[in-house]
């Protein structure tokens, strides 16, 4: 799956252009990006939502235990995937039909934090127990959501193509060909908002999330991390 995003929906990472800068690399732009992975995945479907965002995709080569996913629901745009072990009991909790699949379940379950405010975000993610990696996108607001289980089952990547958009994708190599060094692995366990502005993780919401510089033998241009006691006792 891959969703990009223009500058007037996110700004771009000041970890991720700060990696970019340290050591250049060729990128392309967010147009050729998209056109790269529709032509690579025959059965790829593309939506664009305005002018500052396009979604994509693809069945092909998809996992039969983490399955990729697509919903649109009241202008909220959802592509989900993996799969949620408590997906029956979230169901009731949120009146769906036993039909609903994990991209309508998200989209139910941002519509009850944007219009419950203030509802915390990380309590949302929190109660989805599984395998996910999961980008929301409402039109009406304008607003981001992106999130990553606490184990990292489903790869997801960021990145920053060559005009300034912000990409995400399961597929990290799709990624470094289009945004050079200005790249990472979303960390596990967290969630990015542009409603809340910053990259926070939903098991420990009050610890600080640092960026690593990465060695230049890695993919990565940085590496995303919690702060905690294994952090804090490794910078002592």
């Amino acid at each position: 799956m891959l969703g990009v995003f223009s500058s007037s929906i996110m700004s771009p990472p000041d970890e991720l252009v700060a990696a970019g800068c340290r050591t250049p690399s060729p990128k392309i732009t967010a147009e050729a990006l998209m056109n790269r992975f529709i032509q690579g995945n025959p059965s790829a479907v593309s939506v664009h939502v305005g002018d500052h965002v396009q979604l994509a995709y693809t069945h092909h080569n998809e996992s039969p235990l983490l399955p990729r996913s697509f919903a649109v629901k009241d202008e909220i745009f959802s592509l989900f995937e993996g799969a949620l072990d408590n997906l029956g009991s979230l169901r009731q909790q949120y009146g769906l039909a036993k039909s609903a699949n994990e991209a309508v379940l998200v989209i139910e379950a941002y519509k009850a934090l944007r219009d419950r405010a203030p509802y915390p975000p990380n309590h949302v993610v929190g109660h989805l127990s599984g395998s996910f990696a999961f980008i929301v996108f409402d039109k009406s607001t304008s607003t981001l959501f992106v999130a990553s289980d606490q184990f990292g089952k489903v790869p997801l990547s960021w990145g920053i193509t060559a005009d300034g958009y912000v990409a995400f994708a399961d597929d990290a190599e799709l990624l470094k060909g289009a945004c050079g060094k200005s790249l990472a692995s979303f960390p596990q366990g967290c969630f990015f908002s542009t409603a809340v502005g910053e990259l926070r993780s939903f098991e420990n919401p009050k610890n600080k999330i640092t960026a690593v510089p990465a060695p230049d033998e890695e993919i990565w241009g940085a590496t995303f991390k919690v702060e905690g006691p294994a952090v804090l006792a490794a910078t002592k």
